[in-house]
């Protein structure tokens, strides 16, 4: 996919920090429960920590109890973009910002109780938060 943000490897890593770079650009996982906006209940908006590209509101989120801030849907559906990941011996969907193929997380169909069914299971470090103004 051709991408609108595009920066050279060199690029990245002087603009993210090591752990950013590490989920962002080599598709690391932050260790569960450790994540600074797992417990964020502020109304905003989260936007890639790569691009800034928007990618989800606060009110699509939900406590799903995995240990990573989860939501049910993407701003748009065409935000995010989505590819089939065979890593680990498993199956699952790999969420990346469509604006600057940055890693974020993974989708699982198992949002229950959830308007879409779908748990989008984001790193932390993979976002930024705005709240919206008071």
């Amino acid at each position: 996919m051709g991408y609108s943000v595009n920066k050279t490897d060199a690029e990245w890593r002087a603009e993210l920090g090591d752990d950013q770079y590490a989920v962002l650009r080599t598709a690391a996982t932050e260790r569960p429960w450790t994540g600074e906006l797992l417990d964020e209940e502020r109304a905003g908006l989260y936007t890639c920590g790569a691009c800034d590209a928007e990618l989800f509101r606060s009110g699509t989120k939900f406590d799903s109890g995995c240990g990573w801030p989860s939501f049910y849907e993407s701003v748009r559906p065409e935000a995010v973009e989505l590819i089939e990941d065979t890593s680990l011996g498993m199956v699952r969907t790999e969420v990346r910002c469509a604006a600057c193929g940055s890693h974020l997380g993974h989708v699982f169909p198992d949002g229950f109780g959830t308007p879409t069914g779908d748990r989008y299971c984001m790193n932390s470090v993979a976002l930024s938060f705005t709240p919206d103004p008071s």
